[in-house]
């Protein structure tokens, strides 16, 4: 949950890019964010603009991707809470397939599919064809939905007071439930298979631009940047914090975290994998028994290809109709691993074959559900905060009432995803708006530091919080690696973009290769959708400022003061100028 909810993880390719995104991208990031805020003492507009009026934008942009990415983000806790519910069924609803009407076998679209996909896409989502069919409202999701938003605003009802203390329960609980799926996971039959798959180098993957861009993506959600939550939290330091062994010492346990988390999703992966390919070989053997009359137990794993061998020699023809199945360790390992396919169809699908599995289904909801809570704290706090600094809604309205609005109108919108359809806007919302514009965002922060707010005058505000300046490290990522390396992510990206159709996945019983996924393209007008969600946060920074320097330029005519030579409203030793 701390990636994004579609981000793929590409095994053998994923930890390696993700950890120098890490230290190279995502650790001086945070420490820039850390230490702005703190001094700065304001939310993501209120920073920003203080440093330049020009640059409110910036602001106003991560505002509106934290209100978009709460908008679906806190469906899928909606969809985890579904599953929580369930999950006090023994067996598990997803374990076997519904009887037909007539009582005389399983539904089709389950005995073509399997149990988990069916509940997954028919039972939870009642999913359409097609993102153009929307459907109706499905009753059990739009009531989780609530559930999930009352929580929510529970959380956050007062900003950090109420906030503060959840997050002790969010943030610890799941390290719990990690740490005893591993156990449990360790203990299974081919887990150290899914390790090793895990941590095995892909070089081919390595060279895919698309590998980094998703390494990007899963550093900026797990640290949450370019939200404007960070900056809003730091304001609440004491302007003395100590802000760069913050950002260490969170740095190490957000990248311990999701090197800890990966291992143990594989765990329980290779698990899954490696029941699916014995029964996989199972079935192999059991077609060519079947095929020449052989004595049970003649035909093993181990002997499986002398045996075909034999078969093929000994009657060509009859071997030539039988149909084996392809079974391949590193294609089952590799299924199902991307958003929500690795959470709602690959792990209760491991869950359903480990005993007592309610009690795993229980434990691993919750983690969720606690992991999903805390990354909306966050998201929330970027549009609480950016709003009362706007002033676009009255002061005098207390705290409890500004939360639930947005709260309401946030759920509201959110009833889409309710919809039959609901997954594929969920799916198209998470491809464009939680990612790009989040590494816009980040290039325009460095940017705005470093050379309008002036990365020396930043070095001496670190001074004066924290008693010495930033070391050459800091300084040469703020000033060009950082940059550099969201540029150039930025410029593949575009290259990939344009030369290739958006497509997405549906679920549809008719097609000929289900229960595959078949990939259409999206219908012209969702370009649209993708411009509003992606373009709009992008073209709002510089589109603030043309309008900033126009106006300015008109009220004062002869003053042709630019952008970057004009005057913060930050000081360097102490206070805020007004």
């Amino acid at each position: 949950m701390q990636t994004g909810p579609h981000t793929q993880i590409r095994p053998g390719a994923f930890m390696i890019p993700f950890l120098i995104l890490l230290v190279l991208e995502g650790i001086p990031l945070l420490y820039l964010e850390f230490a702005i805020g703190q001094r700065l003492r304001k939310g993501s507009v209120g920073v920003w603009s203080a440093i330049h009026p020009a640059l409110k934008g910036v602001g106003i942009a991560s505002m509106f991707v934290s209100f978009m990415v709460s908008l679906y983000y806190n469906t899928i806790i909606a969809w985890v809470m579904w599953y929580f519910f369930n999950s006090f069924q023994d067996p598990l609803p997803w374990s076997q397939c519904p009887l037909n009407a007539n009582q005389t076998g399983y539904v089709e679209e389950c005995a073509r599919s399997s149990p988990v996909d069916y509940f997954w896409y028919r039972e939870t989502l009642n999913i359409s064809t097609s993102i153009n069919s929307s459907g109706s409202v499905q009753w059990w999701i739009l009531l989780s939905l609530t559930c999930a938003w009352s929580v929510l605003y529970v959380c956050v009802i007062r900003g950090i007071e109420t906030t503060g203390k959840a997050v002790y329960i969010t943030s610890t609980l799941p390290y719990i439930v990690l740490t005893i799926f591993l156990i449990r996971g360790l203990t299974l039959k081919g887990a150290t298979s899914g390790i090793v798959f895990l941590f095995t180098p892909n070089v081919t993957e390595l060279a895919n631009p698309v590998t980094w861009l998703d390494a990007g993506a899963q550093v900026f959600y797990s640290f949450s940047l370019a939200f404007g939550g960070l900056i809003s939290f730091s304001s609440y330091n004491s302007v003395h914090n100590n802000c760069e062994m913050d950002s260490l010492i969170v740095s190490v346990i957000n990248g311990f975290t999701s090197v800890y988390a990966a291992t143990v999703v594989y765990s329980i992966i290779g698990f899954r994998a490696t029941e699916r390919f014995d029964d996989c070989f199972s079935t192999n053997i059991l077609t060519l028994i079947n095929g020449f009359d052989l004595p049970e137990g003649n035909v093993t794993q181990e002997n499986f290809a002398e045996m075909q061998q034999w078969c093929n020699a000994s009657d060509p023809a009859a071997y030539a109709e039988l149909k084996f199945h392809t079974c391949d360790m590193k294609s089952f390992l590799s299924e199902g691993v991307e958003g929500t396919g690795l959470a709602f169809i690959v792990f209760t699908e491991a869950i359903t074959k480990m005993p007592l599995s309610p009690l795993w289904a229980v434990l691993f909801f919750v983690m969720l559900f606690c992991l999903g809570l805390s990354s909306m704290f966050g998201n929330m706090e970027g549009v609480l905060i950016p709003l009362q600094d706007l002033n676009v809604l009255p002061k005098k309205w207390p705290k409890e009432l500004l939360t639930g609005l947005i709260c309401l109108g946030t759920y509201l919108i959110a009833f889409i995803f309710t919809l039959n359809s609901g997954q594929y806007w969920l799916s198209l919302l998470d491809s464009y708006a939680g990612s790009i514009p989040l590494l816009i965002i980040a290039f325009f922060e460095m940017f705005s530091v470093v050379y309008v707010y002036g990365v020396d005058r930043f070095n001496r505000d670190i001074e004066f919080m924290i008693g010495h300046k930033p070391n050459i490290f800091w300084q040469v990522m703020w000033r060009v690696v950082s940059p550099l390396l969201m540029l150039v992510i930025f410029l593949f990206f575009l290259v990939i973009e344009v030369n290739e159709d958006l497509i997405y996945s549906v679920w549809d019983p008719a097609y000929e290769e289900f229960p595959k996924s078949k990939k259409v393209k999206y219908p012209p007008w969702v370009y649209a959708v993708v411009v509003l969600v992606a373009g709009v946060p992008c073209l709002i920074i510089p589109g603030f400022a043309v309008y900033k320097l126009i106006r300015n330029r008109c009220r004062r005519r002869g003053d042709h003061q630019g952008l970057v030579s004009a005057p913060s409203s930050a000081s360097v030793n102490g206070d805020l100028r007004s």
